[in-house]
């Protein structure tokens, strides 16, 4: 075996093959993507939770491709921000920086809200607000003890759901075929039901949808250690996108055959584990026990990065770099920012199931004519949710306008490959964010212009850039 020669930098090796690419961004992702969110999609989407799935997927094909090809550009930095503030306009950078920040926050809270949820179904005895303290103490704990989840851990937990998926698939065709139903509109009714078909609210369940797919991005970062990353870094993007998207769209709408939407759920935001103990039985607590684990994951990860995200900031003298700055000496994680975010996380996991709760008539005021959309239909989780694809397409729109200035206006020759995508991504990607809840669209404009205003109060105007958003490296 080669070695490195003395004195000579340590580097990256390339490795990484297109299918490990592949395989890292399905784990990233996680192969039961939909099955959270499965209840708010039928809820928002009146019913049709596959169609507002594979609508989705188109958008962020499209997207994936931008990202792919901003990588061949930016092959280290890999980040939404890094794109538009060097493409376009660094001001224009810090805003998708900042909308990328409210991701990073809601993300843990989500997670806190849908596991929470599930651990009260388990042990209604235990009231929901005993199991947010809970899981949010033990977030913050695991990850201030610099606790990491290995990449073989990882690919185990996801072979081990992709067992579960399967048992489920067959649990639903016995069933499906086991019991009568009305004939050929009964297969088709879960991709369009004229009864209930309505263009904005399943263009606003696929605006949450998106959540399915968060995560693609993720590839872009593994740049330097992939085999001819300027092709496979596009093409582990794109094809992941699709795989997840298939998968997803396959399981709900097994899902959607087995509990038809016609029919009430128990509980919205654990809607999927009903379904599966309705296909059968003992389905009930694994696939609840399953989605417990990979939200536990996802919330876990997602805190971390919350917090490594803050230290960045909290360096470059964003953010008091007094306590947002500091790592621990011994653990070498920013433990203040970890506190910080399991706080947020927290408050967020009782202040959005509470405004979600908020008569209509209350909030009525905000806006004429969307009453409807501002009251009691929306829970916690799906205000959550709705808040984080806020920040996420205003990054997916940035990513496809930044591609759109590199490849398209900057080149010599204006080739229509190199239009289409960036273009069709932006322009789905912007109906999708106008598609989002009334609720959410208030508190993400809130949370923006309070963005704004700082960072223009920080850099006079915005006359010198204000934070380098990239992540510090690892130490050795």
């Amino acid at each position: 075996m080669a070695s490195t020669p003395a004195g000579t930098p340590a580097r990256l090796r390339r490795t990484l093959t297109l299918w490990d690419l592949i395989l890292y961004g399905v784990i990233v992702i996680q192969p039961v993507a939909p099955l959270s969110v499965f209840g708010v999609l039928s809820d928002r989407g009146r019913g049709h939770v596959v169609t507002t799935v594979l609508i989705a997927m188109v958008a962020m094909l499209f997207t994936a491709i931008s990202y792919g090809r901003m990588a061949r550009a930016y092959p280290s930095a890999g980040s939404a921000f890094t794109y538009v503030g060097q493409e376009i306009n660094p001001a224009l950078g810090y805003v998708t920086g900042w909308s990328m920040v409210m991701d990073y926050l809601l993300n843990p809270m989500i997670c806190i809200i849908w596991i929470s949820q599930q651990a009260h179904v388990f042990a209604p005895g235990v009231p929901y607000s005993a199991w947010a303290v809970f899981f949010a103490l033990v977030f913050t704990a695991l990850n201030i003890q610099g606790v990491k989840t290995s990449a073989r851990v990882n690919t185990a937990l996801a072979a081990g759901m992709g067992v579960v998926i399967a048992i489920f698939f067959v649990a639903a065709a016995r069933y499906i075929f086991g019991n009568p139903h009305d004939g050929a509109a009964f297969f088709t009714r879960p991709f369009y039901d004229p009864q209930t078909w309505n263009t904005k609210a399943v263009l606003g369940g696929t605006s949450v949808a998106v959540l399915t797919y968060i995560g693609f991005d993720g590839i872009s970062t593994l740049s330097e250690e992939a085999e001819n990353p300027r092709r496979n870094i596009l093409l582990a993007t794109v094809l992941t996108c699709l795989v997840i998207g298939v998968l997803s769209a396959v399981e709900v709408y097994a899902a959607q055959l087995v509990w038809p939407a016609s029919q009430p759920y128990p509980n919205m935001d654990t809607a999927f584990t009903f379904v599966a103990g309705r296909a059968w039985k003992p389905l009930f607590a694994i696939i609840g026990f399953t989605l417990v684990v990979a939200n536990f994951g996802s919330g876990m990860g997602a805190q971390l990065g919350a917090a490594r995200l803050l230290y960045g900031m909290g360096r470059s003298s964003a953010l008091p770099k007094s306590f947002f700055g500091v790592v621990d000496a011994k653990r070498h994680v920013p433990r203040n920012n970890v506190l910080f975010v399991g706080a947020l996380a927290l408050a967020g996991a009782f202040f959005l199931p509470w405004v979600a709760a908020v008569p209509s008539k209350v909030l009525g005021f905000l806006t004429s004519g969307y009453g409807k959309d501002l009251g009691t239909t929306t829970s916690g989780y799906e205000l959550g949710a709705n808040l984080l694809n806020f920040g996420a397409l205003i990054a997916f729109m940035g990513v496809n306008a930044a591609a759109f200035v590199r490849y398209y206006l900057h080149e010599k020759e204006k080739k229509l490959s190199n239009l289409l995508p960036p273009v069709l991504g932006f322009v789905i990607c912007l109906l999708l964010w106008l598609n989002l809840s009334t609720m959410a669209l208030i508190f993400g404009a809130v949370w923006m212009a309070i963005g704004i205003a700082f960072g223009a109060w920080k850099t006079k105007g915005f006359r010198s850039n204000l934070v380098d958003f990239e992540l510090p490296p690892e130490a050795g």
